[in-house]
């Protein structure tokens, strides 16, 4: 890791904190409506499912090239943000092929992706902290780690269902809601 990639956060600013309030909003709602579409058809890879499962990381990809062009343009981190977009679309990519073998090759891509994103989400929202409002995104970077180690276990055991990405994509969106919230009271008070 070079120094660059450890530098400590910018002072807070106002203008890239009400820039992520606004995406941490969109995500929070995106999330939610996203769980109850899958809870409701996690018994089987149909048309749905499988599409719901495909648009969830290109939604993510949307996000990060959000995020980026705001940190960019306001001096902040911007390596973690490239790292998820690229971890974004291989797994889009690579859900895309695991529909056709079945819930367990799902679980088992989308696991890989929750455990290296989470990674990712954790850096991020260690870099930003002094921005404020990150406490929640560096929670949800080590849940979604150890969650994404669980979906791969899920994979190897009989009866996998997708329900279990549901709530993980539902627990994300909480996440997204309150750091959301905290950016509000940090802008308020810059």
């Amino acid at each position: 890791m070079n120094a660059s990639a450890v530098a400590p956060a910018p002072a807070p600013s106002a203008a890239p904190a009400a820039a992520l309030r606004q995406l941490y909003f969109l995500r929070f709602a995106f999330a939610a409506v996203w769980a109850g579409l899958l809870f409701v058809s996690a018994d089987t890879l149909g048309a749905l499912s499988t599409t719901l499962l495909v648009v969830y990381p290109l939604f993510d990809v949307g996000c990060a090239v959000v995020d980026l062009r705001s940190a960019r343009a306001h001096r902040g981190p911007v390596r973690g943000l490239y790292a998820n977009i690229a971890l974004s679309a291989l797994t889009a990519a690579g859900l895309a092929v695991a529909v056709s073998s079945g819930i367990p090759a799902v679980l088992r891509v989308w696991g890989a992706w929750a455990v290296t994103a989470g990674l990712v989400q954790l850096a991020v929202g260690v870099l930003r902290r002094r921005m404020g409002g990150q406490w929640p995104m560096i929670a949800s970077g080590g849940i979604s780690t150890l969650a994404g180690a669980s979906f791969v276990v899920q994979a190897g055991q009989d009866g996998a269902a997708l329900g279990s990405l549901a709530g993980y994509a539902f627990l994300g969106g909480v996440f997204f809601l309150v750091s959301a919230l905290r950016l509000g009271r940090a802008a308020t008070s810059v």
